[in-house]
C-alpha cells in the first residue's frame, strides 16, 4: 500500500492543476446537482420492533383521524391575575382563541378546554389541544404564523398564553458563535502549528471541499434514498474534523520530508506513502464505527452514519489526492519563513521539541506515569455507573422558552403527567366494549392519574384510550408504569379478545432509550472488534491494538462519568449552564462513541504508526516511542485541542442538550488525545519494550502485509534497514 500510495501522491504533486481542477469541477457538479434535486423528504423517525411504533402503524391504518403522526400543540392559557377563566369575558377570551386557532392551516382539530374538561380545579388555567393532519417537519411557515397570531392575539386580551408540543418552532440559536469559534480557533492553532499561513490553509480548504461534496451529495441524492435534511448533520461534524486532522498530518510529513533534504515531489511522494497510510486505515477505522450505527436498528440513525462514513471516505481521498497536489503549488513555502531558505538538510534542533522530552519523561517513569492516569480516569468514569438514559423534553427547555413556560403551566395546576399522556390502543372487533373494560382497569393501576373516555373508529374495530400518569414524562416512575401497563396488557387482551398496546410521545421516548440501550454493548463489541483487527493488520501486534481499545473504552468511560456528574447528578451545573439536571440524552453515548473512537483511532495510528515506522528501520523500543512523539506528538495535540475548541464552542448554546453533546465530545477528546495517546501509550510501550510488536508466527502468516509503516518503500528507495536480531533489547527508561 505504501508503495502505491507513494506513486499516487507523486502523481498528485506533478499533476497538480489537474487534479486540484478536478476536485473544483467535482464540488461545483454536486453541488448543482443538489440545487437541481428534488427537496429532501421531511423527518421520519420510526423504530421497528417496538411497541410503540407497533401502535403508531395500527393507527395509521384503522385510524387515521387520529392523525398519529400528526404534530400537536398545547395551548396553555391563564387568566390574569386574581381572574378565572370560568367567567363570562374569561370563556369568551378563550372561544376566540379555540375559533383562531381551528382557523389554521393544515389543523385538523382543535380540543374546545370547556368541552374535553381541560380546565383547571381552581379555573385559572386551561389548555386547548391542537392537532395536525401532518408531522411537525411537514407544517408549513403559513401554519406557524397562524399558531403565533392566535397566540398574540389572545395575549392582547390579557391572557397569559404560552404553547408547547412539536408543532410549535423551536427558536434557532445554532448555526452562529459556536462554528464561528471553533473555525477561528482551527486556525490559529494551524498557523502555531506550521508557522506558515499557506500550511495552515491547506487543511482547512480541503475539510470544506471533502465535506462541501458530502453533504451536497446527500442533498443531491435525499429524494432518491430518501435522506432528510438532519442526515447530513453527523456527516457534516465527522467530516470537517477528520478532513483537517488527515489533512494535517500529511502535511507535516511532507514539511519533514522537506526538512531532510528531499526534493518537494519525491517529499510529497514520501508523505503521502508514510502518513497517508495512517490516514487510510484511520479512515477505515472511523467508517467501521458510523457503518456500525446500522447495529441500532433505528433507519435514521442508520442514515446518519452511513452518511458520515461515505463523507470520510471522501475525507480520505481529498487527502491523498489534492493536499499532494497544493503542496506542489506551495513548495518550500509550505515551511516556516525562516526554514525557506535553510540548506538542504539542516541540522538537528539544539533543544529537543516538547514531544521528545515529554516521551523521555514517560520513559523515565512509565509505571507511575500509567497507575496515575489509569487511576484518574477511572475515578472520573465512577459516575458513569449510574447512567440514565432519556429523551428531552419541554421541561429541559431554556427558562425563558414559551415551550418551558408551557410545561411549568400545566405542571402546576393540573400536574406534572398532563406533560407526557400516553396512548393505549385497543384492537379487535367490540372494541367500544374492550375499551371500556381496559379503561376500567387502568383506572386502578398505581400512577394513572385519569383516562380518558375512549375514542373509537368508524369501523368500530380500533379504540384509543388517552392515560395521564401522575408522573412527568421524563420520570423514572412513567417509565415503571408503562412496562406495568404492558405487563398487565396481557391478562386484558385475553379477557376482552382485544390486542392492547401503549404508545405515544412518551412511550416512545422510553422505547428508544430502551433500544439505544440495548445496542450499546453489541455496537460496541462490532467496533471495537474490528477496529482491533485493523490495528492489528497495521501495526502487525497483538498487544499495540489491545491497548488501543482497552484506552479508548476508559477515555469514553471517563468522559460518560463527567457528562453525568454535571448534567444528571448538577455538580458545576452553575458554571457549566445547566438549568435542570436530568437523564442524559439516550443518542449521547452511542453518538459519543462514533465520533470519538474515528478521532481516537486517528491520534492512535498517526502516533503508534511513527514508532512502528522507526522500529521496523532500526531504533530500539525506547528509540521507537521518543521518535513518533518527536514528529508526531505536535500535530496530534494541535488535532485534538482544534476538535476541542470546536466542541467546546456548543457549552456556551442554551439548550442543555446542546450543552450535554458539546460537553461530552469535547471532555472525551480531552481525555483520550492527552491522558491516554500522550501518557498512557507510551507508558505501556515502555513497560512492553519488544513485546510491543509480538505476534504469533502463525497470525503473521495469516495476516496480509499491508506495509502501512512502509517498509518495502523505504527498502526500495532507501536500502535495508537493519535486522531485527541485530537489535538490542533496550530497558524501559529508553
Amino acid at each position: 500500500m505504501a508503495t502505491f500510495l507513494y506513486k499516487l501522491g507523486r502523481l498528485s504533486f506533478r499533476r497538480r492543476r489537474y487534479v486540484a481542477l478536478l476536485w473544483v469541477l467535482l464540488l461545483g457538479g454536486i453541488g448543482f446537482a443538489s440545487s437541481a434535486a428534488p427537496a429532501p423528504p421531511a423527518d421520519s423517525f420510526s423504530m421497528p420492533g417496538t411497541e410503540s411504533q407497533k401502535a403508531f402503524d395500527l393507527l395509521d391504518e384503522k385510524f387515521p383521524a387520529a392523525s398519529a403522526e400528526g404534530a400537536t400543540a398545547r395551548v396553555v392559557i391563564r387568566a390574569p391575575h386574581s381572574e378565572t377563566l370560568t367567567d363570562r369575558d374569561g370563556r369568551a377570551d378563550v372561544d376566540r382563541l379555540v375559533t383562531a386557532l381551528g382557523a389554521g392551516p393544515q389543523v385538523a382539530s382543535v380540543a374546545d378546554p370547556f368541552k374535553a374538561n381541560a380546565v383547571s380545579k381552581d379555573g385559572t388555567t386551561a389548555y386547548a389541544s391542537v392537532a395536525y393532519k401532518v408531522p411537525g417537519t411537514e407544517l408549513t411557515d403559513a401554519a406557524h404564523d397562524a399558531l403565533t397570531k392566535a397566540v398574540d392575539a389572545a395575549r392582547a386580551d390579557g391572557l397569559t398564553v404560552e404553547t408547547g408540543g412539536d408543532a410549535v418552532e423551536a427558536e434557532q440559536e445554532m448555526g452562529g458563535s459556536a462554528e464561528m469559534v471553533g473555525i477561528a480557533v482551527s486556525a490559529v492553532v494551524l498557523v502555531i502549528t506550521f508557522g506558515s499561513l499557506i500550511a495552515a490553509g491547506m487543511p482547512l480548504l480541503t475539510a470544506i471541499i471533502g465535506v462541501g461534496i458530502g453533504v451536497s451529495g446527500i442533498a443531491a441524492l435525499g429524494s432518491t434514498l430518501n435522506l432528510s435534511g438532519t442526515t447530513s448533520t453527523l456527516a457534516m461534524m465527522i467530516g470537517l474534523a477528520v478532513g483537517i486532522d488527515y489533512a494535517l498530518f500529511i502535511v507535516s510529513r511532507y514539511r519533514t520530508e522537506l526538512a531532510e533534504g528531499r526534493e518537494g515531489e519525491e517529499a510529497a511522494g514520501r508523505a503521502v506513502g508514510t502518513a497517508g497510510s495512517a490516514v487510510v486505515f484511520a479512515g477505515l477505522t472511523v467508517i467501521v464505527a458510523l457503518a456500525g450505527l446500522s447495529v441500532v436498528n433505528i433507519p435514521m440513525l442508520t442514515k446518519m452514519g452511513l452518511a458520515a462514513a461515505a463523507t470520510v471516505a471522501i475525507a480520505v481521498v481529498i487527502a491523498l489526492t489534492m493536499i499532494p497536489a497544493l503542496l506542489g503549488f506551495a513548495g518550500r513555502r509550505a515551511l516556516r519563513r525562516k526554514d525557506r531558505k535553510a540548506p538542504a538538510a539542516a541540522p538537528a534542533e539544539a533543544r529537543p521539541n516538547l514531544g521528545t522530552r515529554w516521551s523521555r519523561f514517560v520513559l523515565r517513569r512509565p509505571l507511575s506515569v500509567l497507575v496515575v492516569a489509569v487511576l484518574g480516569l477511572g475515578a472520573i468514569a465512577v459516575p458513569a455507573a449510574s447512567l440514565e438514559l432519556g429523551l428531552p423534553d419541554e421541561g429541559s427547555s431554556a427558562p425563558d422558552s414559551t415551550q418551558r413556560k408551557a410545561y411549568d403551566m400545566l405542571s402546576e395546576s393540573f400536574g406534572a403527567g398532563f406533560n407526557g399522556p400516553l396512548m393505549v390502543t385497543v384492537d379487535g372487533s367490540g372494541a367500544a366494549a374492550a375499551a371500556k373494560t381496559v379503561g376500567t382497569s387502568l383506572s386502578k393501576v398505581e400512577g394513572v392519574a385519569a383516562v380518558t373516555p375512549a375514542q373509537v373508529n368508524e369501523a368500530g374495530d380500533t379504540a384509543i384510550l388517552t392515560v395521564v400518569p401522575t408522573t412527568g414524562p421524563s420520570d423514572h416512575a412513567t417509565e415503571e408504569l408503562v412496562r406495568t401497563i404492558r405487563a398487565d396488557a396481557g391478562a386484558w387482551s385475553a379477557d376482552t379478545s382485544a390486542e392492547i398496546l401503549v404508545t405515544g410521545q412518551t412511550a416512545m421516548t422510553i422505547d428508544f432509550s430502551q433500544t439505544l440501550d440495548d445496542a450499546l454493548v453489541p455496537y460496541l463489541l462490532l467496533v471495537v472488534g474490528l477496529a482491533f483487527l485493523l490495528l492489528m493488520l497495521v501495526f502487525r501486534s497483538v498487544l499495540v491494538p489491545l491497548k488501543a481499545a482497552l484506552g479508548f473504552l476508559l477515555s469514553v468511560a471517563a468522559a460518560l462519568g463527567a457528562v453525568v456528574a454535571v448534567f444528571q447528578w448538577g455538580w458545576l451545573a452553575d458554571i457549566v449552564g445547566v438549568d435542570q439536571p436530568g437523564p442524559i440524552m439516550s443518542m449521547m453515548p452511542i453518538f459519543m462513541i462514533g465520533v470519538v473512537f474515528g478521532l481516537a483511532m486517528d491520534y492512535e495510528v498517526f502516533l503508534v504508526t511513527r514508532m512502528r515506522e522507526a522500529y521496523v528501520h532500526g531504533a530500539r523500543p525506547g528509540e521507537a516511542v521518543v521518535t513518533g512523539f518527536r514528529h508526531g506528538g505536535r500535530v496530534v495535540g494541535a488535532a485534538a485541542v482544534i476538535m476541542i475548541s470546536v466542541f467546546s464552542g456548543f457549552i456556551m448554546e442554551n439548550d442543555d442538550m446542546i450543552k450535554m453533546m458539546g460537553f461530552g465530545l469535547a471532555v472525551a477528546v480531552l481525555f483520550d488525545a492527552f491522558v491516554v495517546r500522550m501518557a498512557i501509550v507510551p507508558a505501556v510501550m515502555a513497560l512492553l519494550g519488544r513485546a510491543a510488536w509480538w505476534l504469533p508466527k502463525w497470525l503473521d502468516r495469516l495476516l496480509p502485509n499491508v506495509d502501512v509503516e512502509g517498509e518495502k518503500l523505504h527498502r526500495d528507495l532507501d536500502g535495508p534497514a537493519p535486522a531485527e536480531d541485530e537489535r538490542e533489547l533496550e530497558p524501559a527508561r529508553g
